[in-house]
């Protein structure tokens, strides 16, 4: 009796065992975990368009300034170099447009851009006073001249390669070199006033477009995948001009000969900007 009823027992612990192990086998009602999302890693490859802004300075002066009589040496009057047009600053901002491919670090592009700019400089300045000659009895007089230059930048544009590396594991900091092409307009004008007699000398309002080389760099960051913030420097030389005067038929008549005078411009600069693009 005892025998059977150990054996029972037994019986009855494999059973609840075996109810155990099958529950625990069974699924359970708990919800998956939600799917988390992992964002594609950034890529500069791509185009993209934005606009850009900040400030221009013209490094550029002018060399020797002369105002002369052919055959009087007496009258020549030379100013330094730089007296006239000297560096000042203005405004400048546009658009930008172009084109990078990245492969492991190294991203390539090419890119145009075309801004206004508010760059002008000009300056007068007295030339050293002379002796004019004497004229039958009259004893001789002191004269001197006076020469004004003006020099403006009305638009500036560029079109350049650049070459840039990734600074960061997650592609969104980018140091960059370019340079290219640079094209531009303005115009550029200087006069000489004769004190004593009132004669003028005039080159005329020269309005012209020129072309040259532009070099610089800049750092830009994505924001997200499209938006881009950047600054950028670049250096133009759009070369210089050199600009004769028409001469004052007056002072021709006095002479005998033309008074003429020349002065060469150069066209060159700096721009510092801030800017913002959308990739596609």
């Amino acid at each position: 009796m005892k025998t059977r009823w150990m054996m029972g027992a037994a019986a009855a612990a494999m059973t609840v065992a075996s109810a155990v192990a099958l529950a625990a086998d069974l699924p359970t009602r708990k919800e998956a975990p939600a799917p988390v999302f992992v964002p594609p890693p950034f890529t500069w490859t791509g185009f993209y368009v934005g606009l850009n802004a900040g400030g221009v300075w013209g490094s550029g002066g002018n060399a020797t300034t002369t105002a002369f009589a052919l055959g009087f040496p007496f009258l020549a009057t030379n100013w330094p170099n730089g007296q006239i047009g000297q560096s000042q600053s203005g405004f400048i901002g546009g658009g930008q447009a172009g084109y990078n491919w990245q492969t492991g670090a190294l991203v390539l592009g090419v890119e145009t851009d075309l801004d206004w700019t508010s760059l002008s400089r000009s300056r007068s300045v007295i030339g050293p006073a002379f002796l004019l000659p004497t004229v039958g009895e009259q004893a001789a007089v002191t004269d001197f001249f006076t020469a004004t230059g003006k020099v403006s930048l009305d638009w500036l544009g560029s079109t350049r390669l650049r070459v840039g590396f990734v600074a960061t594991p997650d592609n969104r900091l980018m140091f960059y070199g370019t340079g290219g092409i640079a094209y531009g307009g303005g115009t550029a004008n200087f006069s000489v006033f004769d004190a004593r007699n009132g004669w003028f000398w005039n080159s005329g309002n020269n309005n012209n477009s020129r072309t040259g080389w532009t070099l610089g760099a800049g750092v830009e960051y994505a924001l997200t995948n499209n938006i881009i913030l950047g600054g950028e420097y670049l250096y133009y030389d759009l070369g210089n001009r050199n600009l004769s005067f028409i001469p004052s038929p007056a002072a021709t008549a006095f002479f005998g000969v033309p008074v003429v005078s020349s002065t060469k411009i150069d066209f060159n600069g700096s721009v510092l900007r801030a800017r913002l693009s959308y990739k596609f």
